[in-house]
């Protein structure tokens, strides 16, 4: 029987998980748990399929795809990315600018996005040449002016609009509900104002407004799109459009793969007749499914009607399940034949909250088999913490 989530790099092979050609058992053998491995393979095959897409869109030469490193900054895998030549940055820090730049990105490659800056933070990017600013607040413009008059800036506009898989709040950036990130149309005009006090010349107009869509959601994609071409309309300095990330994977067998193709023919059709160059800054599509988080399982105990399955690892070095309600599904490094039964996975937190998965039909897990999460690439390792003292875990690229 084939899994949902089986594909050429990910699947059993006689009752073994293989993922990136090898044995997952091997590795949690050799390697001990919790470990993240990443598939570069796959990271790239991820990046090129984009490009196809576009490509194939009739937007050759017309776009740039920057990798937002705040879903996954290790090191390895950021120099991969890198070498491979089809990426550049989306950074959200100055740390981040240092470290995309420790890997092997040109400031030049890099467009910055964040909210909430210090005097501190933009006192320490004003020294990188080549940087790609996006102010996200009147402060910012003001203070960013003030650090350097006449340069070149973008700016990140709220449209007021949301998206996101199954429409999930906790993942979206903009909606009916007012948010943190960037200029809403009323304030607009005052944007501009404080640009020409610092002669400051707006040549890019940048928007993310949610994370993990799929096809289900590309109409309101659609209307975003349309809606923040308003912004751009009102000028004429404005060479590059940013359209953000938050393109999403398949994360249960009720999910099927983004419609990239209609993803792309969406872009070309706001912007085939218009001069300005699109930016997409993918974290999760490009990460994501790139990911295994290899685990072992420790307890295996019946409490009232609920049989618990605990692992040797919390949400604290995964938080998306806790957080955002995305599940990691789990996946045994070894399947055996047998009847499956309903169980809640644990982790080995003291917080209500722990819990990987509930009510999953898995076959019999016992103690000391190692059990794998999917989808663990991005939003994983770079979210974890320390708490409890249980924040240790490795990290591997698989080339």
């Amino acid at each position: 029987m084939t899994e949902w989530w089986e594909r050429d790099d990910l699947h059993y092979r006689d009752g073994a998980l293989i993922f990136a050609g090898r044995k997952v058992d091997d590795l949690a053998r050799q390697f001990g748990t919790p470990s993240f491995f990443y598939n570069g393979r796959r990271l790239i095959d991820n990046v090129e399929r984009l490009h196809t897409a576009l490509d194939g869109a009739g937007l050759t030469g017309r776009y740039r795809i920057k990798y937002a490193m705040k879903a996954n900054r290790f090191m390895p895998l950021l120099t991969h990315l890198c070498q491979s030549g089809l990426v550049g940055i989306d950074a959200c820090s100055p740390g981040e600018v240092e470290h995309a730049i420790g890997c092997g990105f040109a400031a030049e490659n890099i467009s910055f996005t964040a909210t909430n800056l210090s005097n501190r933070d933009l006192q320490r990017l004003s020294r990188i040449d080549g940087l790609s600013m996006n102010c996200d607040s009147l402060s910012a413009i003001r203070r960013w002016g003030e650090l350097g008059p006449g340069r070149n800036i973008g700016i990140r506009v709220n449209p007021a609009m949301g998206i996101s898989r199954a429409q999930n709040e906790k993942l979206q950036y903009s909606g009916v509900n007012t948010t943190k990130f960037g200029i809403y149309r009323e304030q607009f005009r005052e944007a501009l104002a404080v640009a020409r006090d610092y002669n400051l010349t707006i040549t890019k107009i940048h928007f993310h407004t949610g994370c993990g869509y799929l096809t289900p959601q590309l109409e309101i994609w659609n209307a975003i799109v349309d809606n923040c071409l308003w912004f751009v309309d009102q000028l004429d300095t404005v060479t590059v459009v940013n359209v953000g990330g938050g393109l999403g994977v398949p994360h249960t067998a009720l999910d099927n793969p983004l419609d990239l193709n209609r993803w792309a023919a969406i872009l070309a059709e706001h912007f085939r007749h218009r001069p300005q160059t699109i930016e997409i800054e993918p974290g999760d599509y490009i990460a994501k499914d790139s990911g295994l988080l290899l685990l072992t399982v420790n307890t295996v105990e019946q409490k009232m009607e609920t049989i618990f399955v605990g692992v040797d690892a919390g949400f604290n070095i995964a938080l998306e399940p806790a957080n955002y309600g995305l599940p990691f599904h789990p996946v045994p490094a070894l399947r055996e034949e047998g009847e499956s039964r309903t169980v809640t996975i644990v982790g080995n937190i003291n917080e209500a909250l722990d819990v990987w998965y509930a009510g999953i039909a898995m076959p019999q897990l016992k103690e000391g088999q190692c059990l794998t999460l999917i989808n663990a690439g991005a939003y994983s390792s770079s979210m974890a913490s320390n708490h409890c003292m249980r924040g240790e875990f490795k990290e591997f690229l698989l080339l």
